[in-house]
Parts: C-alpha cells; structure tokens; sequence
C-alpha cells in the first residue's frame, strides 16, 4: 500500500507531501517535498491508495445558508450573532464540535480563520482531483480530511508546541518520539526535512492517518452526521495504536 499525506497552506512554499510506502512491516517515507504545487499534489494523490489532507473539505451548512441569505438581503439570523453562543453553528462544522468533544482541542474554523485561504485552495484540489478520475467523496473518498495535532494526541505522542521555526529543539523531539512509538518507521535521509519544518512533519503524520484510514480503522459519521459530513467535511481520527497501522 502507498500513501500520502499532503500539509497544505494557501500558497506552495508552505506546501507539503509525503509518500509512504507500506510493506514487510515496516513504514518509508519515499518522497517528502517541501514547496508543493497543485500539480505536485495531484500527481501525489493520484499515485497513492488513500490519502490524508490536513485541510478542511468545506464550510457549516449554517454558514453557507447565512451567507446566502445575506446575500439576498433577507435579515433573520443577524439578530443572533451578537454573542459567540449566537455565531457558533456559523464557524464550527459538526465533525469540528465532535473532534472537540472527543480530544477537547479545537480545530481552527474555517470560516473566521485564516484557515479559509487553505479551504479555498483545497476545494480547488478537489475539484482538480475529482478532474483525474480520484474518488473525493468528503467522507469515504480514496481522499480524507485529517488533523495532525489531534492524531498525535490520540496516540500518546507530544502534539503541540512543535510548530514555527523557533520551536525547533521540540519537533527534534517530536520526530524522535514518533520514531520510538512507530518501529517501522523508515524517515531515511527525509529525517531533517521533519526536524527543520513542521509542515513536512504534518505531512508525514498525514500519511501515517491516511493508512489508518485504508484500513477503516478511524472514525466515521453515524448515518445522522453523515447527511452533513458530505457537504461540511470529516476530519477521520485514528482508532488504532500506532503500531496497528503496520
């Protein structure tokens, strides 16, 4: 089996993609590209059995019908917008409320972050992937939504205060702990690739999501949030120990 784990920002140079290849027990990071572009990411993808995107599929239903409405000028929801309680179905999807109940952190909203720039590219992946024949069903596609920090938590492994430049010595560590929790881990000469960005580490953990996934070993909507998981997203968690996945 081959994955992909894809970190994706809103331009290339924060971009990137990890392959992994599974065989005999063991986990090697084939390919570990820093700078990806779309192109980089669809040949990736189109290559791989399954692959984990650290980006979300969409946007609330509530947000997207606000929008509309506002839009055509009908006035209804904004009387209650002016407490947070009022605007939370707007900037929390349903699968980022049970990834908060589940691991109590709370993934970025994808409405009233930055993190949109990273939507709207991502929705343009999609729709250059689905292009190419790739299954990008937003539940159960050959392509899934995944959250590094939350993966890592579930496995016991440290999953905050490794990102930005600065926290460097703690990704050393990070990248070290994996190494230990995952035996057959193979990073070869991609290991200070991992060490110097937090986004090539993202991608990498991306990877090793996407083969929980392949193996239906993360989480999945019940048929009730299945109705809005295909529009809004799901973010897929390992349900597996780590050393499952080989």
């Amino acid at each position: 089996m081959k994955t992909v784990g894809v970190d994706l920002a809103a331009e290339p140079a924060k971009t990137a993609v990890a392959t992994v290849a599974w065989e005999h027990g063991t986990a090697t990071v084939q390919e570990l590209r820093l700078g990806a572009t779309d192109p980089d990411v669809v040949n990736a993808v189109a290559a791989a059995d399954r692959t984990g995107i650290d980006a979300p599929f969409g946007w609330p239903d509530a947000f997207v019908d606000f929008v509309g409405a506002h839009h055509r000028l009908e006035y209804s929801r904004e009387r209650a917008l002016s407490s947070r309680a009022g605007r939370l179905p707007l900037v929390r999807r349903l699968t980022d409320r049970v990834v908060h109940a589940g691991t109590g952190i709370v993934p970025l909203s994808v409405s009233a972050d930055l993190i949109a720039h990273v939507a709207l590219r991502c929705a343009g992946l999609l729709a250059e992937l689905d292009a190419v024949g790739v299954d990008v069903d937003r539940v159960d596609g050959t392509v899934v939504e995944v959250y590094p920090a939350a993966a890592l938590q579930g496995w016991g492994l440290p999953f905050k205060g490794y990102k930005s430049a600065k926290n460097r010595e703690a990704r050393a560590a990070s990248v070290a702990a994996l190494e230990r929790a995952l035996p057959g881990l193979r990073l070869g000469g991609f290991r200070d690739l991992c060490v110097a960005s937090d986004d090539a580490f993202d991608a990498v953990v991306a990877g090793l999501v996407a083969r929980a996934a392949a193996l239906g070993r993360a989480t999945r909507p019940d048929a009730a949030q299945r109705a809005v998981a295909v529009r809004e997203g799901w973010i897929h968690l390992p349900l597996c120990g780590i050393r499952e996945l080989l």
